[in-house]
């Protein structure tokens, strides 16, 4: 008899037991949200083992009033704890327990009913109004239906946050839960009406386990190499943050060489370094103890989501962090140096929507100042230069449709000729509010974005409209050069493009030379050499630029329709260097021999004009001469440089 009672909650305390020891094992054991389901857990484990031991001494021949009464005090308060756990479940995934702490009237809706029944349990010692344990009988009085409002209530409650705020809740997470309503009330109204069916546990283990499938779903949630959350985590997370308001730290951990530690030492050997950071990333939360919620989102991009209420220790976190990663990780016996980077973010105040989350969180290594100390946003976001780098495509964007945009030219001298024979235009940004944009800071962002084909197509309408204008006629210039940058190269409509634009102005070929850099020639691309054999053919000359400075493959070089070789300022930098002058001495050679051009870069002051006219080179642009200059100053440095010759 007594264990017919008893066989489902058997079952049930088997079924908590595994989900008790799954969860621990799958290392669902961090963060607020899986300490609530532990809770759940917990709370519902005891009431089982109050449960059955209550109806083992409810079924002993020789009975025991005492032991009696507080087993089943014990299963009631467990048992009726575990309809508030599952409201306090709801809250944690809905990660809205910064509101609820903040509202004496939600504090109150959550917490007064329970604590009113075990109040109502300690008088009952005294009344038995609610239960009642008498010559070993157990009986139900009739104030047992309260526990059973206050279960509903709590029920009820629970509907309310989980559809009041559905929209912060991941995917099918409202459908599950709500699906374990149906089921708890068919139980509850069961055991109501048969108490020694003994179902409600029975029913309470199998929807916690539905849970446990639905909604703590570790593959979905955990990065599988660092066992921290992965990115669509952080993303749900930060998203849900941003959306109820809530305010938090953030720390966030990038690792800037992870790649080309990659590249050199392989995909297995990077595991064990993001396994090591992340045990870095876990002793620094356990020592400042601050329960953040940890995540690795790729590669080497790590961040720590901080309550506010730790905001402070979170400082003392991200500098232990920062010292434990300046020493050399050991993996396999080889000891790898990481270039790490640590900015703290506070939310909203800081940064208040996810997008610009993510993406100052990928670039921030890359456009603030490599300090080694701790950054902060809040500092960052005041130095003009990082906002400058922030808004980076925006100024793009705005100095396309304000023509802040204006073309240079840097005049080019030959040294046969002894007079300025060519020029080389260059592209300048001036912004309203931030002043001078320097080309190395906006050109690569606007290939990245694109923008360098309508920058491109800016310069070579400007440039020929220059040719075609008196002033270059008056000049005596012969061409004007014009670089292409590597996405502009690889662009399928560049030749046609060029050749229209030329042909609108009625500027001829021979008036105009293409630069191209080692770092395009690299790229190899059939496009590309379409492009260069189009406008070849129609007689337009190329330089290839910058030569010296990337992996100079003169195979490449031989087979570019090239007419001039631009030897980079790195060559003029060391000409004091012995074995570096002898490399220039017989790269001039080289090239001299091969029927090209030589143009010598970088040149600021008279001994170099005369060390590199001595070797024959055919032109020298430099400093020296002039800076590059708007086109009517440059036009008037021109006349009177050819004045005075």
């Amino acid at each position: 008899m007594f264990f017919s009672l008893v066989i489902l909650n058997y079952v049930a305390l088997i079924l908590l037991v595994i989900l008790l020891a799954t969860t621990i094992f799958r290392r669902m054991t961090k963060g607020t949200t899986n300490h609530a389901f532990m809770f759940i857990l917990f709370t519902a484990l005891a009431a089982v083992i109050f449960d059955i031991w209550a109806l083992h001494l409810d079924n002993l021949s020789a009975p025991n009033n005492i032991a009696q009464y507080t087993m089943h005090l014990g299963y009631l308060l467990c048992h009726n704890l575990t309809t508030p756990a599952y409201v306090v479940y709801i809250i944690s995934l809905a990660d809205i327990w910064h509101k609820v702490r903040n509202s004496k009237v939600q504090m109150t809706a959550l917490f007064l009913p329970y604590v009113l029944m075990i109040a109502a349990m300690i008088v009952n010692v005294f009344t038995g109004a609610i239960f009642s344990v008498s010559n070993g009988v157990y009986r139900r009085e009739f104030l047992f239906p309260v526990l059973y409002v206050i279960a509903s209530y709590y029920m009820i409650l629970g509907l309310i946050y989980l559809y009041k705020y559905y929209r912060l809740f991941k995917g099918g997470n409202v459908a599950a839960i709500t699906a374990v309503v149906p089921m708890t009330l068919v139980a509850v109204v069961i055991q109501y009406f048969i108490p020694d069916a003994s179902v409600e546990m029975f029913v309470n283990s199998l929807s916690l386990l539905f849970i446990s499938m639905t909604t703590q779903r570790p593959e979905e949630l955990i990065d599988p190499f660092t066992r921290l959350r992965n990115f669509n985590t952080y993303a749900d997370d930060t998203k849900r943050i941003f959306a109820n308001g809530k305010k938090v730290r953030i720390i966030m951990l990038n690792i800037g060489n992870f790649s080309s530690l990659q590249t050199m030492m392989g995909f297995d050997t990077m595991k064990g370094v993001l396994r090591a950071v992340a045990q870095e990333v876990e002793k620094a939360d356990k020592n400042n103890k601050i329960h953040s919620e940890l995540y690795h989102l790729d590669g080497g991009r790590f961040r720590m989501i901080i309550s506010y209420r730790h905001r402070y220790r979170a400082i003392t976190c991200a500098e232990e962090l920062n010292r434990a990663l300046e020493e050399n990780i050991v993996i396999n016996e080889l000891s790898l140096k990481l270039s790490h980077h640590i900015c703290v973010v506070d939310c909203p105040e800081d940064i208040h929507d996810f997008k610009t989350l993510t993406t100052f969180g990928s670039t921030f290594h890359e456009k603030a100042e490599a300090t080694g100390a701790v950054l902060y946003a809040s500092e960052l976001f005041q130095n003009k230069q990082f906002e400058m780098v922030s808004n980076i495509d925006s100024i793009i964007d705005n100095a396309l449709k304000k023509n802040n945009l204006k073309v240079y030219y840097q005049p080019i001298y030959s040294v046969e000729q002894g007079r300025f024979t060519s020029a080389e235009a260059l592209i300048r940004l001036q912004d309203e509010d931030y002043g001078f944009v320097p080309p190395d800071l906006f050109i690569p962002a606007a290939e990245k974005s694109g923008a360098i084909h309508r920058i491109g197509g800016f310069v070579l309408d400007e440039v020929c409209r220059f040719i075609a204008s008196d002033n270059f006629r008056e000049i005596g210039l012969d061409y004007i050069e014009i670089n292409l940058s590597v996405a502009q190269c690889m662009h399928g409509d560049l030749a046609d493009k060029v050749l229209d634009t030329m042909k609108k102005y009625n500027v001829s070929p021979d008036q105009i030379n293409l630069e191209i850099t080692e770092t395009a020639v690299s790229y190899g691309q059939n496009i590309m050499k379409n492009n260069l054999d189009k406008l070849s053919n129609a007689g337009i000359s190329f330089s290839l630029d910058d030569y010296g400075t990337g992996y100079s493959n003169m195979r490449r070089v031989i087979q570019l329709p090239l007419k001039i070789v631009k030897l980079d300022k790195s060559f003029v930098d060391e000409q004091n260097n012995p074995k570096m002058w002898i490399m220039i001495q017989n790269t001039v050679k080289m090239l001299k021999d091969m029927n090209m051009e030589i143009v010598v870069e970088g040149i600021e002051d008279e001994e170099m004009v005369d060390q590199f006219s001595a070797l024959e080179c055919d032109f020298i642009q430099g400093y020296y001469f002039s800076r590059p200059v708007p086109e009517d100053e440059f036009v008037e440095f021109i006349r009177k440089a050819h004045i005075k010759v």
